[in-house]
């Protein structure tokens, strides 16, 4: 068996956006779970989803880490053809994930109890992403 989906996921800025719940009633039967992202200024993870602190300090952690392009300590930078977070946030999506793979056991995705998906969208703006879903597995 083998079944394909698009899911879209709205951004509205910089953060993690979990769409665990949208695979969970998606997937049946036994196999592979693959999400490929279709952005360079994105990524995906796994992470935890009990406490939303998780989030907000990645997030933070990630602003720290690569900066705006108009911090000093950036000035380095040449991309900036969408703005202050365009280059950023290559950087950003470099350190992460455009693809991940997750085992589906009985129907249900093989997460840890407190794991979830997560878009982590590295631009400001509003944004419309597109991650490419494929399970494949036995009957």
């Amino acid at each position: 068996m083998t079944k394909t989906k698009k899911i879209l996921i709205k951004t509205n800025g910089s953060g993690l956006y979990e769409f665990t719940d949208d695979l969970r009633t998606w997937v049946s039967g036994e196999g592979i779970l693959h999400l490929f992202l279709k952005h360079t200024s994105a990524s995906l993870l796994i992470q935890e989803n009990f406490d939303p602190e998780v989030k907000t300090d990645l997030n933070n952690f990630f602003k720290r880490l690569v900066p705006v392009a108009s911090d000093p300590s950036m000035s380095y930078l040449t991309h900036r053809y969408e703005g202050e977070d365009d280059m950023p946030a290559h950087i950003k999506a470099s350190l992460g994930q455009v693809s991940l793979a997750i085992p589906v056991i009985n129907g249900e995705l093989a997460l840890g109890s407190w794991q979830g998906v997560y878009l982590f969208e590295h631009r400001k703006a509003q944004k419309n992403r597109e991650v490419v879903a494929k399970l494949q597995g036995d009957r």
